[in-house]
Parts: structure tokens; sequence; C-alpha cells
């Protein structure tokens, strides 16, 4: 059987680009460019509850990175770097290759160098701790939302969503729209180029993990603002046209986490700056409401009815 440090070698130690030392030694020697501030994050996935026991090693080798690389994104930042600490039942070492090899695509995909971590027998979980670099003063908080700002969203939210009802066997989707929401849920994209391009035009940003109205939540918290969201703005048809219940497909786009989309405000002036970025980077930017003064959410209906909205998203111990 092939002992930890054999594991780390064969399937963890990879060439690094943009730092002085990997994997290998007590710690990694990364060097930040001049004027930047490092944004960093940890992420865990847990079997049984992120993911299915059983789930495709190399979509969950892609999705276990891919997570904490949205997470540098939505501060406007670049992800560099990432460490990983893993523990297995098994040294399975069909199943961890496949795993690298997800994980080293994700890696690949978005420039992030693997630069240590660890491993050990126990429980199958996965925590990654991701570090990223912004210039100094330019990363977007969640705090910086003012009254009077629009709010967007990025993508499809609640197309990761519906494809785990599906898999539940809780929703009954067309075959094309049933492959694109096990994408989505499996193999989510960071918007890292948005992210970027959000740059002093967002005045404040997060990404969907754990449902639209509930991180919409944390930005009107940090803010200190309320809003008002509308339902006739958010991209509700798509899942409609998945043969998805409506009261399903609605729920899944309001509070149905793992999207990984970005939600941000800006001032109205922005308005063309942003469509042209959609434009320009081919990605679906929705304006679905704007801040307001008063604190707390409110959802305005098609007909012009308002209503509390409930900040109700994924909660591990709610």
């Amino acid at each position: 059987m092939p002992s930890e440090f054999d594991l780390i070698r064969r399937h963890f130690d990879r060439a690094a680009t943009h730092c002085d030392l990997a994997v290998g030694d007590d710690a990694a020697l990364m060097r930040p460019r001049a004027g930047m501030q490092l944004a960093v994050s940890t992420d865990m996935l847990v079997a049984g509850t992120h993911f299915f026991a059983d789930a495709d090693p190399a979509l969950l080798g892609w999705k276990t990175l891919a997570v904490n690389v949205s997470d540098i994104a939505a501060m406007g930042a670049e992800p560099r770097w990432a460490l990983l600490a893993i523990a297995l039942p098994a040294a399975d070492e069909t199943w961890i290759a496949a795993f690298a090899g997800g994980l080293f695509d994700c890696a690949q995909t978005y420039g992030v160098d693997l630069v240590g971590g660890d491993t050990t027998r126990g429980p199958l979980n996965m925590t990654v701790t991701i570090i990223g670099e912004v210039p100094a003063g330019q990363a977007i908080t969640r705090g910086g939302g003012r009254a009077g700002d629009d709010l967007w969203v990025s993508g499809q939210p609640g197309r990761a969503s519906l494809g785990l009802a599906a898999l539940r066997g809780e929703a009954s989707l067309n075959d094309d729209a049933r492959r694109l929401c096990l994408d989505a849920l499996h193999r989510p994209q960071p918007r890292v180029a948005l992210g970027l391009a959000l740059r002093g035009v967002a005045s404040a940003m997060l990404d969907v993990s754990d449902g639209l109205l509930g991180d919409l939540g944390h930005i009107l918290e940090r803010s200190r603002v309320g809003a008002i969201v509308d339902i006739a703005a958010l991209p509700l048809a798509p899942l409609l046209a998945t043969g998805a219940d409506a009261i399903l497909a609605r729920r899944c786009l309001l509070s149905g986490g793992d999207d990984y989309e970005l939600l941000f405000s800006a001032p109205p002036a922005q308005r063309e700056v942003i469509q042209e970025m959609g434009r320009r980077l081919a990605l679906p930017l929705h304006r679905i409401g704007c801040l307001t003064d008063d604190t707390g959410m409110l959802l305005r209906e098609s007909d012009g009815t308002l209503h509390p909205g409930a900040a109700a998203g994924y909660d591990h111990f709610g």
C-alpha cells in the first residue's frame, strides 16, 4: 500500500509557475507581486453534506478547487496559489488519480499553483485554502453597496439546484436541460474574468453559493442597506424551459445554492459599462433590482405588488 508521501509525490506534486518553492517542504515560499494585497479564503467539502459519497472523483476534483476560485473572483482578485488538505477513507490510487486530474484541470484553467497541504486517513472530505492577489485598495467587498445602486447577477442562478433536485428524483427535466443542470452542479465555472473586469465598477459583490436571496442578505447586512428584487427581471424562463415545475424552478432560482455566479451592486451610471462587459465576456448579466435606504428585502412581483423577501439560503446549522 502506498504511503502518504508516495501519494503526494505521485498525484499532487506538479510544477508550479509562480512561486519559489511549492509541494515537498515544510512550507511553500510565495512572492506576491509589488503593490498587491493577498486575498485568502478557505472552503471545506464533506461527503454526504456537499457531495454524494459516490461522486465522480474527476468532477469532484474540479469542484473542490473551483468553489474556492469563485471566492477569489468575488473579491475582484486573481487566483494564484492553493493548499489542499484531504482526508481519505483508503489509499485508492485509481480514485485519487482521477480526483487529482480534475483538480489540476481546474488549476490549469484558472492559473492556480497547488503549493502544499496535508493528507490523512479519515471520512472523505477536502479543505482548500486559496490565495489570490488584488491591487491594494481595489478589492470588491460585501460592504460597499449604497442606496440607489443597481443589483446584478451573472449567468443562470438556480441551474445547479435544479440539477440536484433531478438527482434526488424531485424534478423531471428534458435531456438537454438535465445535462446543463448537472454540469452546473458538478463543474461550476468561477467568474474570474468578470470579477477582474468589475474592479472600479461594482460597489459590493459576492458569489452565490448558498442561494440568491440568502447571499444578498449578506450584502445588505455588511452594506447596511435594503433591497428591492424585481421578480420579472430574474432569469426564470430558462429554468421553466427545462420542464421543471414552476414553483420548484422559482425556489431553485431564489434560494438554491451551488451556482457560484456573481451577485453585485453598481451605480446606475455604470449600466452601459456592465452591459458591454457582458457582451464582451459572452456572459448574461441581469439587472434584478436595486439597493434602498430601508433595511430588509422586498420582492416586487410582475404586477407591482411588494412583499417581504426572506433572506433564506443554505445554512449548515439551520
